[in-house]
């Protein structure tokens, strides 16, 4: 496992929140592969290089790309983001940072543009 990979734990919250039906899947990998596609669109957005770039320790650029879209298209993200949210809003495990949470101007010590005097 490289850094950043899902760890046990976290595969199997996510794992059931993928639309993965192994008696209706059809072709393609096997439900528990799914793990390195996942690991594999982590990379990928962590890092924010070309999906061609995406390691073969993943599985194929293509793959791991066309299940992404399929399922980005498909709305599997947000659901899964929801559904994470909530666990961590009732588990008390909150993650907020600078990148996800805007501040008004005046939080860091700025004057307000809009507050005009005189």
């Amino acid at each position: 496992m490289s850094r950043g990979d899902l760890t046990e734990a976290e595969w199997r919250v996510l794992k059931d929140l993928l639309p993965i039906e192994p008696e209706s899947r059809g072709r393609g990998r096997r439900p528990e592969q799914n793990r390195s596609i996942i690991n594999g669109i982590l990379w990928r957005l962590r890092c924010g290089a070309p999906w061609r770039d995406v390691p073969p320790k993943y599985g194929s650029w293509n793959t791991i790309f066309r299940r992404f879209r399929r399922w980005s298209e498909a709305g599997v993200w947000e659901t899964v983001a929801v559904t994470l949210a909530e666990i961590m809003a009732d588990s008390g495990h909150y993650s907020i940072d600078s990148t996800t949470v805007r501040a008004h101007v005046s939080a860091a010590g700025g004057k307000d543009p809009m507050m005009r005097v005189g």
